[in-house]
């Protein structure tokens, strides 16, 4: 048990070429370490070469290394010496499954120390020291074994590949040289192999360098993403405290339009009642001396008739009361009217400040994204969007939501809005855009599928309001084949039709982009520019009734 436990020092304290406990140790350059006779006879046998190498990985120097005792390790291997039993033997172990056996014995199989290039086969500690005493097998290679021999075996002659042809970019034995290979730039595997590990080196540096600079933009990274969240968070606060400010305002009007209201109720009221109680007694007056002149008609006395018709005939002056509105509505429709205004004008406001917001949020970046592929990459910027009812045209009829338009042969009957088109069949979206958006419209028929600023002229000439034609808009025209216009410039569009569209806008890149979706995602158009402004999605249907379109919902 205890020569068990010492096995494994003693491997890494073992010579690899000897294999045994290290003698007067030196280490090479490159880390190895050798009894200092087994190195220099290595290196004298190589006298002729202009370079000498480490047996094991094969890295050359020149001029030949100086050889000093390592006097750490020469102490590490007397102390191992010291905690080995005496007389303790070194057996070579058996193979075991995830061991390289030996060729050469026989019965049960030992682990193999080294492979042979030359010799194609494996060996223990025992049949590897001719390797080490015989001249002839001192010139042959020597590995760390390795379950990899037969690789080095021609598949068509079985025979070593000792030759490296750079025209086919592959290694092949003499006889390919003769055969298949005849003419091609050959050079020997070690000379081809010496190349490529100076190539290795510098393959290793770029690496290396790439790795530290991965490392470093991952720090970056880091520090961006800290630093970003801890403004996201800031930006919260704010934007939190600030909308319950709004809101507060909102409220505070809310209460004192109200209180106005109810003000001007109570003094109305009040006057109403005051009038309505003069006008009870003045009622409650009149049916008094009615009753009187009554009783005085029935009277048969013609004196007590005279004497009293007089007193009761005569009737108070007053003064005729206001003329009275019995349903004051224009006071209701009035407050109202200004009310909706409000609300009409608050909403622009709104609508234009969360663009602006929107875009000023979306425009931050920690990394920049590369451009979608896929459409579940698309996907990942899907947009819910909704048509403007006030911004369609009365030959329009929304539905689903507001998500679809359709062409009727009519005009529909509808409130006058400064937003609605007038001369064409257009209507625009609710949602301005900015930053990355993706959506996807379902079409039939003849539609223009469109993108414009909203200040897009909403009366005039097809060049003043028309999609597409003018420098505010942006349109695809999708009949029997797609066209795209842009400031009155038309381009014919060639890919497969589809009754479904994707639209991606980039808005800080400036790109909007076209594609037909099916089954697969193809690019049909892409613009290239400078988005002033948030962009509103929208439709224009120019032909007949009965054609429609919608943005349809993306999960």
């Amino acid at each position: 048990m205890a020569q068990r436990a010492i096995q494994p020092d003693r491997e890494k304290r073992s010579c690899p070429i000897c294999l045994d406990l290290l003698k007067d140790p030196v280490t090479i350059p490159c880390g190895h370490s050798y009894c200092m006779s087994c190195i220099s006879d290595c290196w004298d046998e190589e006298k002729d070469k202009e370079t000498n190498s480490c047996p094991q990985c094969r890295q050359s120097f020149m001029p030949r290394p100086v050889l000093m005792k390592n006097t750490m390790l020469a102490e590490l291997v007397e102390e191992l010496k010291k905690a080995e039993p005496q007389g303790a033997s070194h057996e070579p172990s058996c193979a075991g499954p995830e061991d390289v056996a030996c060729d050469y014995c026989t019965g049960e199989k030992m682990r193999a120390f080294k492979s042979c290039l030359v010799c194609m086969a494996s060996f223990c500690e025992q049949h590897l020291q001719p390797h080490y005493s015989v001249a002839l097998l001192k010139k042959h290679k020597l590995v760390e074994a390795t379950f990899k021999l037969q690789e080095n075996i021609c598949f068509c002659h079985d025979e070593v590949m000792k030759i490296f042809c750079r025209t086919d970019q592959k290694c092949i034995c003499y006889l390919c040289s003769m055969d298949d290979h005849r003419g091609h730039d050959m050079v020997s595997t070690a000379a081809e192999r010496a190349e490529r590990q100076t190539e290795l080196g510098g393959s290793r540096q770029k690496i290396q360098q790439r790795a530290q600079d991965r490392e470093r933009d991952v720090k970056v990274l880091q520090q961006r993403v800290e630093a970003f969240s801890l403004s996201a968070d800031e930006a919260v606060r704010d934007s939190e405290k600030t909308f319950t400010e709004l809101i507060h305002l909102i409220e505070k009007m809310c209460s004192e339009v109200t209180q106005q209201i109810r003000s001007k109720q109570k003094t109305e009221v009040n006057e109403a009642r005051e009038l309505e109680e003069k006008l009870q007694q003045e009622i409650t007056d009149l049916r008094r001396k009615d009753a009187e002149l009554e009783q005085l008609s029935h009277t048969e006395d013609h004196l007590h008739f005279l004497n009293n018709y007089s007193s009761l005939s005569q009737l108070n002056e007053s003064t005729d009361p206001p003329s009275i509105d019995v349903c004051p509505l224009s006071f209701i429709k009035g407050v109202t009217a200004a009310v909706t205004e409000f609300r009409d004008e608050l909403q622009d406001v709104l609508s234009d400040s969360r663009a602006r917001i929107s875009s000023a949020v979306t425009e931050v970046e920690i990394l920049p994204l590369l451009e979608p592929k896929t459409r579940a990459d698309f996907l990942r910027y899907a947009r819910h969007i909704t048509l403007d009812p006030n911004t369609a045209h009365k030959k329009l009829s929304l539905n689903n939501g507001n998500r679809k338009a359709t062409l009727l042969a009519a005009e529909q009957s509808c409130s006058d809005h400064p937003a609605r088109f007038i001369q064409w069949w257009q209507v625009l979206s609710t949602e301005g855009l900015t930053g990355r958006c993706y959506w996807e419209v379902k079409w039939s028929g003849s539609v223009n599928v469109a993108a414009a600023y909203k200040n897009i002229s909403r009366t005039g000439t097809i060049n003043e309001c028309g999609f597409g034609y003018n420098d505010k808009s942006w349109s695809l025209e999708c009949r029997c084949g797609y066209s795209f216009r842009h400031n009155g410039i038309s381009t014919t569009i060639s890919g497969p039709q589809s009754p479904i569209l994707g639209v991606y806008l980039d808005h800080q890149a400036g790109t909007l982009s076209y594609y037909s979706v099916s089954e697969t995602i193809t690019l049909l158009h892409r613009v290239q520019t400078k988005f002033t402004k948030p962009l509103y999605p929208g439709f224009w249907l120019p032909v007949s009734a009965g054609d429609n379109a919608e943005f349809c919902e993306l999960n």
